[in-house]
């Protein structure tokens, strides 16, 4: 059976921006992350950047994150297309990019 805490739900607050913030746990591994924003999402290492760049959608991916806290610090590692058009780039803080999601 599976615990009542396998998905948690955080809403972020950026300046007055808000986003909402999923962490999934798994088993055996560190949890799937996932900032959801009014135009696109930030994507943990486990989502491929391919496939939302195919779907021409804002996307922008991290890594190395456990939890929801510590992507705010972390820099962006790939972006779509669509994404750097918004001016979201690799190397940009979340905090910062989350602010135009």
């Amino acid at each position: 059976m599976l615990p009542y805490t396998v998905l948690r739900t955080k809403i972020i607050d950026i300046d007055g921006k808000k986003v909402v913030g999923f962490e999934i746990d798994l088993p055996n591994a560190p949890p799937l992350i996932i900032l959801r924003g009014d135009k696109g999402f930030i994507m943990c290492g486990y989502l491929d950047i391919e496939v939302a760049e195919k779907l021409n959608i804002i996307a922008a991916r991290i890594t190395g994150v456990k939890n929801i806290e510590e992507t705010l610090d972390k820099t962006i590692s790939e972006a779509t297309s669509k994404a750097v058009e918004q001016g979201i780039k690799p190397g940009m803080k979340v905090r910062d990019v989350l602010k135009t999601l």
